[in-house]
Formats: C-alpha cells, structure tokens, sequence
C-alpha cells in the first residue's frame, strides 16, 4: 500500500476508548495519528468530515475467505460441523491461485464494507490439488495477501500448519492441499513469506488443531512463531469429538497437549476455546493466552457457546472473528459474545459496551501482533470507522449511550466510512477501490459453482 498524504479528520463524535466524545479533530500523516483534538466545535479549514460515531478501525481475528462462498449454501438442513466441513472441502477442491484473489479480494472488501481495517487470515489452503507445489510454494498466501491490499485492509496471514486427518491418521484427499509433510517443511515453505514495511502486512503462524499437527511437532511451530516474534493462533476444543479423541489418544486434554508443548503462550490464541475443563480454563488464562470467539459461526454449526467470560476472568483477553463468514459483521460478533452468555447463565450484564469494544478493536488487533492499534490516539495507525447515528437501527440516540447503540443495536450495514492509514476505503458506504463489491462477490463465487 501506498504511503498517503496528511489528512485531517474531523470526527462528529469519537469513540476514545472510555466515553464518546463530541467534535474531535484527528490528523494523520504516514499512516498514522499525528494529533487528536477534542473540542472542536466544527471542522477544521479543509478537514475531512466524517459525521456519526467513530471508532477504532474493527479487527476481525479469525478469518477463512473462502468460506464465503458458501453462504446460503449450509445454513439449512440436518448434520453437523463434521457433515458441513465436507462441503467445505468440495469448495476448496476447486480453488486456484486467480480464482482465491478474486474470492478473497471481494471477501475483503466486504469486510471493509463492514468497518473492519485488519483480518487474520487462518489460512491452510496451500497447495494444488494433490498437494502438488505451486511454482511459487507460497502463492495461494501471496494471493491472499494482494487480494487484501487491493481491498485497502491490513492482514496477519496466519500460515497454518496442517499434517494430519486425525491422531495417527495421514491427510485424506482433501487435505493434501493442506499439508507440507512435516512441520520442519512447513518452516521452510512459510519462511519465504515477508511482511511489509509499512505494517499492511503481517505474517504470523497457527497449528490448524491438535488433531491436525502431530504431539512431536506442535514445537516446531510454536518454536518459529518465537523465534519471528509472530502472533500463534490454534483451534482448540472447538468440538467434543476432537476432545474425546485427543484423550483416547494422549490421555489429555488438548489444551494440556498445547501447554505440555510449549504452544500456550501471551502470543498465542485459542479460536473457539469452547469445551473446556476448569484446568483447562485456568491453563490458558495462566499463560496469558487469548480466546477468539466467533459466536455466528459457532451458532451456525452448532458448536456450543464457550466460557468466554471464565476464560477472561482467568486472564485470556478476548478477541472476536467472523469465521466462516455466515455473516461479516463485527457488531454482531460483539453484541452476541454478551446475549449467548446471558443465554448460557440466564443471567445478563456480563460485559459493558466499553468491553465488547475492546474485544472488537484493540484486544483484536493485539491478536493479530498489532500492538498499538485499536485506538484512536497519538502514535496509533490511522485506522477508524464511522457508524450512522440517524439510520433506523440508530436513531435517537444520546451521546452518553452511542457505545451502547452501536454495540447493541447497529449492524455492519450502518458503516458510513472506513479508514485504513489515512486513507478512505469505505466513503458514505461505497468502497473507494473495488468499486462493485456486490457484483465482485456474486462473479467470484459463480466462478467457483459452474
């Protein structure tokens, strides 16, 4: 991404991490926050307006881009994760190089459409069918990193180590795309991958799920994200099945597996952390471990709701992602990570609007290894998104709760702007560089049916 021009924003009212302030000058300069002046009444002379409620820029944690091609197509019908994950697979079969861009870039704009500025990508889809090498070994992860440059949102491509069906089982034939043989080889291949200068791009590591990487290897992974500094993201207990067979296997819970490994860790996340013991909670919360819930997708395939408010307790910080993509809208991720703990407990307030914020902004960005963004201050990347406060979701809304309304009640359809390092991706609702994301999103997933 190109470096962009001083902007000056003038911000209606802005989201400062505490209480929603009125009329707040914000300039930026390379890419990030020069100087944030609240009390201004109007608009600076040639300043930006952007009117509504502006937040951090949204993080979404846990991605799978081209799980978005399968929207509509699983919701309905009996089975469970086990049955959608082989109509999954059939999706991926047909996946190129050419046709991941397009899917992904188009995914990615959505997600811009959305306000969110940053994705972490879980991405396993390596290789060619039959898990031949591409000439490029990395080029189904380059083609995602320039389908989210082109979209104008940053990514932590989480590199995913994939090497086995089950315990003791090789990858079925879906899944030799995924797999690079052993863990040393997933090392080397995922090595040639480079971040940016500029922070747009992020490379970082994840063990797909202790059925899918061996015991003797999830050290080689964690041991890479160490020694590169990279955030380490890992499905973890997101089904009983997993749980029940890692006991047969190993005799311990996969959390005790991931800990007793050197897995755990303040750089690592548990996607989903969803059937847990108490030595499991207290685990994870113990090593300063972050849980990313994705409560649409974990409703969707009927995984469970997880005790996110215990892990949190413990000392795992909270992050939230779209997943699967039934529906991108980090709003909704935020507002049901309280509701399905209200339904869970039959008991409500479990988090403050403030706090699912957080999870949305900050604590999110920090999973993906941007520590630092998620906040609307000196020094922070310029990276923030207006919400409507006059749409029929939002109207008549008082200053002192515009946390409350945008957490509970506005939705991704109510993202007015979207500014990722100071520049516009989304203005007044339309993106500024895919300019037909309906239409990209429809040619895409056509591509991938005929």
């Amino acid at each position: 991404m190109r470096m962009t021009v001083p902007v000056t924003y003038w911000l209606e009212h802005a989201w400062l991490g505490t209480q929603a302030e009125p009329g707040v000058a914000v300039e930026t300069a390379d890419g990030r926050i020069t100087a944030v002046r609240t009390g201004a009444q109007s608009p600076p002379p040639g300043a930006e307006t952007l009117r509504g409620l502006t937040v951090p820029g949204l993080a979404n944690a846990h991605s799978h881009a081209f799980h978005r091609a399968l929207r509509g197509a699983v919701q309905v019908g009996t089975g469970t994760f086990w049955t959608w994950r082989e109509v999954m697979y059939a999706c991926a079969d047909r996946l190129t190089p050419d046709s991941y861009f397009a899917l992904a870039r188009a995914t990615y704009a959505e997600m811009a459409l959305a306000g969110i500025t940053a994705v972490g990508e879980f991405h396993y889809l390596h290789h060619a069918p039959g898990g031949v090498r591409y000439a490029d070994p990395n080029a189904m992860g380059e083609a995602l990193i320039a389908a989210a440059t082109e979209a104008g949102i940053r990514i932590t491509l989480l590199d995913t180590a994939y090497l086995s069906s089950g315990f003791g089982e090789p990858p079925d034939r879906h899944q030799t795309r995924f797999s690079d043989g052993t863990a040393d080889a997933w090392a080397e291949r995922v090595s040639g991958l480079r971040p940016d200068p500029g922070g747009h791009v992020l490379i970082g590591a994840a063990v797909h799920s202790v059925r899918a990487v061996p015991a003797d290897q999830l050290a080689t992974v964690a041991e890479w994200a160490r020694e590169h500094g990279a955030p380490l993201h890992v499905h973890l207990s997101e089904q009983t099945a997993e749980n029940e067979a890692c006991l047969a296997a190993h005799g311990r819970t996969p959390v005790r597996l991931l800990a007793d490994h050197g897995v755990l860790g303040e750089r690592t996340t548990g996607v989903h952390n969803t059937h847990l013991t108490d030595e499991d909670i207290a685990l994870i919360g113990g090593s300063g471990a972050g849980t990313c819930m994705c409560p649409t997708t974990e409703r969707d395939l009927a995984d469970g709701i997880g005790p996110a408010a215990a892990l949190q307790r413990a000392g795992s910080p909270l992050s939230l992602g779209s997943d699967s993509h039934a529906v991108i809208d980090l709003l909704e991720e935020a507002r049901a990570l309280e509701l399905d703990e209200r339904l869970r407990t039959r008991r409500r307030g479990h988090w403050t609007a403030a706090a699912l914020l957080r999870a949305a902004t900050a604590d999110g960005h920090a999973a993906l290894g941007r520590s630092g963004a998620g906040t609307i201050a000196v020094g922070a990347p310029a990276d923030f998104t207006t919400l409507a406060l006059d749409s029929v979701r939002t109207a008549g809304t008082a200053l002192e709760l515009a946390a409350e309304t945008a957490v509970f009640a506005a939705t991704a359809a109510d993202v007015r702007h979207t500014v990722v390092g100071g520049r516009a991706v989304v203005r007044d609702g339309a993106h500024t560089l895919v300019p037909d994301v309906p239409g990209a999103l429809t040619a895409a997933i056509a591509a991938l049916r005929e």
